[in-house]
């Protein structure tokens, strides 16, 4: 959530801002009109007030002075400006509460060094790291391989639940678990995140907190409960909300938290885009990465999540690239992201794997979750960050693509094995 004094200061900037973010400029249009009946509002009731502290103090003057028949007079014009007064507040309780709506829906604003454009073609790369294998025979995809090896079950898992739903089996079931081990293992040994182990489903208030809510319901799975329970879409919701509303010691900051959950996606909007196998799935696992920061750390600890994301490829031997959004291409509540991006041999191209975002304070703003930089000190917003380290099921499929043989073996990766009990190859 944007701070709302600083949008009315700098109005103009922060609608060149959303412009080149493409939010509707009409939309905030709104705010300008809101802000202003605010102010004018404002200004009523607390000209009502003055009036009728003056009245009340000429009656309490003309009661001593013993003229009750003047006092009473004055005493229902003070009613009648005492009901003004409530009208006024009623208005301007309607005002927020449409302007707080308004708020809670404007995306974050793009850090000065994000590129401006309107989709992902203005995207930029930064680095790429290792080199896609060359194959001497026809390269299958991770369907074929998974079907073929007897550990991929797509068909039976759309008995159970549906399309975009998959069944690991056997050696695909232990490379799951395997890989979800190996990037707890890597963050919290030798990158420093605590881990965390929080729960899978979450209140409205943490989608809130993260921006998920109240403008992407549609993505989300609600459970039928009058609760307001909803299914995790990401570990990023849990983690982040574990500090809302408190306040934190500064010294402890940056606080690195890492977490392993199942994730829950209705992929409301992406019909017919990669139907096929598990690049998007309604449920996959994912190893999250949070960090909560001083604000003027944030960005060194953004480039510091992003390199322990891609040690995580980079230890895998999997070659991939790193890009940093456009304006049109970064998710709401990210003020700067770096996508990696892993390569698929059956695509022929890179796909993303890890989105890591700096949130600056837009997040902690809506979820209360501050800091003193000493004992005494203001409290502060801190800056929230996040990233994927890594989305399992895509890690799980570029395994197989850039590690198939010739003859529809998989050989596993060196660091991975002793998570596979010194398995090799997956036949």
């Amino acid at each position: 959530m944007l701070d709302v004094n600083f949008v009315r200061a700098n109005i103009d900037s922060v609608r060149e801002k959303l412009g080149q973010r493409g939010f509707p400029l009409a939309t905030f249009e709104r705010f300008s009109e809101l802000d202003q009946r605010r102010r004018e509002v404002v200004r009523r009731r607390d000209d009502l007030n003055a009036t009728r502290n003056s009245e009340s103090e000429a009656i309490g003057k003309l009661m001593k002075a013993g003229q009750k028949d003047a006092a009473e007079s004055r005493r229902r014009a003070v009613r009648e400006i005492g009901d003004q007064i409530a009208a006024a507040s009623a208005e301007l309780a309607e005002v927020e509460t449409e302007l707080n709506e308004l708020m809670m829906v404007l995306p974050n604003l793009p850090h000065a060094s994000v590129p401006i454009g309107e989709d992902e073609t203005a995207n930029q790369e930064v680095r790429r790291w290792g080199s896609p294998p060359a194959f001497s025979f026809e390269v299958r995809d991770h369907v074929d391989l998974g079907a073929r090896l007897g550990i991929l079950d797509l068909e039976r898992a759309t008995k159970i639940a549906g399309a975009r739903f998959a069944i690991l089996t056997g050696l695909g079931a232990r490379l799951e678990r395997a890989l979800i081990n190996f990037c707890i293992d890597l963050h919290t040994t030798r990158h420093g995140y605590r881990e965390v182990l929080p729960p899978f489903i979450i209140n409205r208030a943490a989608l809130v907190g993260t921006g998920q809510l109240p403008k992407f319901e549609g993505d989300l799975f609600k459970l039928v409960d009058e609760r307001n329970f909803y299914l995790a879409p990401t570990a990023e919701v849990p983690l982040t909300n574990i500090y809302a509303e408190e306040i934190l010691d500064g010294a402890r900051l940056p606080i690195k938290m890492t977490a392993y959950t199942p994730c829950f996606r209705s992929e409301a909007g992406s019909y017919g885009k990669d139907t096929r196998g598990l690049i998007r799935q309604h449920q996959f696992d994912k190893v999250e990465l949070v960090k909560l920061t001083r604000p003027e750390e944030s960005y060194a600890e953004l480039d510091s999540l992003t390199r322990d994301a891609e040690a995580v490829l980079e230890t895998l031997g999997l070659a991939y690239r790193t890009v940093v959004l456009s304006t049109g291409d970064m998710g709401f509540a990210a003020a700067k992201t770096y996508d990696i991006e892993v390569w698929i041999p059956s695509q022929n191209t890179y796909r993303e794997i890890s989105s890591c975002s700096n949130c600056e304070a837009f997040q902690a703003r809506r979820a209360g979750i501050r800091f003193r930089r000493e004992p005494k000190s203001k409290p502060e917003f801190v800056h929230t960050l996040n990233g994927s380290g890594v989305a399992i099921g895509r890690l799980w499929l570029a395994i197989l693509e850039n590690c198939q043989q010739a003859d529809g073996s998989v050989v596993i990766p060196q660091a991975l094995r002793p998570y596979m009990d010194g398995i090799e190859r997956i036949d």
